[in-house]
């Protein structure tokens, strides 16, 4: 039985072609700025979000977490979505590296310009801490990978501006974003004062994100870097599977929002399955599980059962992403199994 695996697009095996151009990488040591190929992805990431310069990072928590510290100071406030993954999903990281807090506002994991404004406070009061960032997710990962609305990213940063907050946004599915909606990446992430995108997402490499911004940014983000203990060397071995990637993988990506659609059309109406199709807009289906059908861990372990690897988000919530690795017929035999899943007693 060949096995769907479903659990993330971070799952994806690097392909003949991205695996020869990691072997035949033009390497040195990055931290003394000598990895060329680094370099090389560096500038092309930089120019393609529209921003000064971009640092290499081995993950999207740590470009997270690098944002958090540039742009924040121990106990300040932070504003974020519903559900954000740099709450959500990476260890607490925020509290011990940045010392921050969050204040979250809208729902399903997008926000207006309005609850921003009705969740800032300003420095200078005894009691409140201040609110010093605002971040975006784009597309956002537990709002089942919904686009954030470009007006409204603009009108959240330009508020956030006036009042000398910082922004950043959480673009580790921005190509997504701009698969699903036709826009470049600069467009979608010039109103930001920092952004991140990762690339072993849907772009399908073994490894790597990246942070752009303002050079004066990413100049104090090396330091960050080091100080989190994710500075290479000869990392050009892997920067080469995201070059590769930006020339073979991005024009793709809406064959995977296809196949996320086909799989979610197939749930919706299924007896115990609740599935907003307005939510698929990228690469995840995130479905709930009604009182009375099987929770989570039993729709799981049945579709396992099958070959079908998907991931329990909560109780009774399921996720399921579509990539590279996935075929159109694989997700309409993988909306059957987890159909029949949900709906056997």
């Amino acid at each position: 039985m060949d096995r769907i695996d479903l659990r993330s697009d971070t799952v994806t095996l690097p392909s003949p072609g991205m695996r020869k151009a990691m072997a035949d990488a033009l390497v040195g040591d990055d931290q003394y700025g000598e990895d060329p190929t680094v370099r090389r992805l560096q500038e092309r990431v930089a120019g393609l979000l529209g921003k000064e310069a971009a640092l290499f990072l081995p993950s999207g928590t740590m470009a997270n977490q690098t944002g958090l510290k540039l742009l924040t100071r121990p106990g300040d406030d932070v504003i974020v979505s519903d559900e954000a993954h740099i709450v959500w999903h990476e260890s607490g990281a925020a509290a011990a590296n940045a010392g921050v807090q969050f204040t979250v506002v809208g729902h399903g994991g997008l926000f207006t310009a309005a609850d921003f404004q009705a969740a800032y406070k300003p420095p200078g009061h005894i009691i409140f801490p201040p609110t010093t960032l605002v971040t975006i997710e784009n597309t956002h990962n537990r709002g089942g990978g919904v686009v954030f609305p470009q007006a409204e990213v603009i009108a959240i940063c330009a508020a956030a501006r006036k009042l000398g907050v910082g922004t950043y946004l959480d673009g580790a599915r921005l190509f997504n974003a701009a698969a699903a909606t036709g826009q470049s990446l600069a467009e979608l992430a010039v109103p930001a004062d920092l952004v991140s995108v990762a690339l072993s997402k849907g772009l399908g490499c073994p490894v790597g994100s990246l942070i752009a911004g303002r050079k004066a940014d990413i100049d104090r983000a090396v330091r960050v870097r080091r100080m989190f203990g994710g500075a290479m060397r000869q990392s050009g071995i892997i920067a080469a599977a995201g070059l590769y990637a930006l020339d073979h993988n991005v024009s793709r990506l809406t064959e995977d929002h296809a196949n996320a659609r086909l799989l979610a059309e197939g749930l919706v109406g299924v007896r115990g399955v609740g599935l907003d199709l307005a939510t698929v807009q990228s690469n995840i289906v995130i479905f709930r599980t009604a009182d009375g059908a099987p929770d989570a861990a039993t729709v799981v372990a049945r579709a396992k059962e099958k070959g079908v690897l998907v991931g329990a988000f909560a109780a009774r919530t399921v996720r399921a992403v579509t990539h590279l690795d996935v075929t159109r017929d694989q997700a309409r035999r993988a909306s059957e199994v987890l159909a029949a899943a949900v709906a056997a007693r």
